[in-house]
């Protein structure tokens, strides 16, 4: 529950973009702070102090799994760059063992995607029961850059959004619990943080000099990704706007996203199989 001057409500509900709303991301603070920690010090410490239940959940999904139950939990990542992709699933996604994780970054399309329908990608990627699974990116930036670049004619992108939708829903009634998060950031504060890319030898690699021309069209990605948030946040698959100027709050965020979902989804472990006072007879016997 995230908590702020005694009030106590899920974090999701504060973040949720709710079906039919109206989404005005320039009215949304990028370096906002609607409940939680109010400093880095209490946000770095309250994602510390939930990694224990975080880790044991994963373990019980996990486990769970074996018996059976084919519940998975899908976390979507989305932003413009240096949102924090990469950081979230460092500081974030670093909390699980990851050997029940599935992580994913989607580049651009590769030659053999592109002879393939949009979501033939992301299909061959999806966790499977008992498995948490990432996208750095995904299915939406076939309505996003697309949307931006005009790749596609305009009448091609508007289904994608009905496509999308029905896809998410099939994935929701198949035990797919999907967190699809939006990193808001600002844009003064992308300008500084590809300017310490620049004057960081060690994060030359990170630089990539097409990002200065992705920046030139920030009005139009503003707008490609409103309007995505709009049309395909919906009851079985809402979106998240998290407000990601202050990594250390985007994590804790992140974080307790998670963890409230993951709560909800109440995994437990499966009743032993096999007779356990004859199993530990036969142990003391040896």
């Amino acid at each position: 529950m995230a908590k702020r001057d005694g009030a106590e409500r899920p974090l999701r509900e504060l973040l949720r973009v709710r079906p039919g709303e109206h989404v005005d991301l320039g009215a949304r603070g990028a370096d906002a702070l609607p409940a939680g920690p109010s400093d880095k010090a209490a946000g770095v410490a309250a994602t510390a102090a939930m990694a224990d239940r975080l880790a044991s959940l994963q373990e019980r999904l996990y486990a769970a799994a074996t018996a059976g139950d084919r519940r998975r939990l899908l976390l979507i990542l989305q932003g413009m760059d240096t949102s924090g992709k990469g950081g979230t699933v460092k500081h974030v996604v670093g909390l699980f063992n990851p050997a029940g994780c599935r992580i994913k970054a989607f580049k651009a399309p590769t030659p053999e995607e592109l002879k393939h329908p949009f979501l033939w990608r992301i299909t061959k990627e999806l966790p499977q029961p008992g498995e948490i699974g990432i996208f750095d990116r995904s299915h939406y930036e076939d309505v996003l850059v697309a949307r931006v670049r005009a790749v596609v004619p305009h009448s091609r992108l508007v289904h994608r959004y009905d496509r999308i939708n029905a896809f998410e829903k099939a994935l929701a009634d198949g035990g797919v619990t999907l967190v699809k998060v939006f990193l808001h950031i600002g844009y003064e504060e992308q300008r500084k943080r590809l300017l310490a890319r620049l004057d960081n030898p060690e994060k030359h690699w990170k630089f990539d000099a097409g990002d200065i021309d992705e920046r030139a069209a920030w009005p139009a990605y503003q707008r490609a990704y409103e309007v995505a948030l709009e049309k395909c946040s919906t009851r079985a698959a809402p979106w998240y706007v998290v407000p990601a100027d202050r990594k250390w709050y985007r994590n804790w965020a992140v974080g307790t996203l998670l963890l409230e979902h993951l709560e909800d989804m109440d995994p437990q472990y499966p009743p032993a199989d096999f007779d356990i006072a004859e199993c530990r007879k036969r142990l003391l016997a040896t």
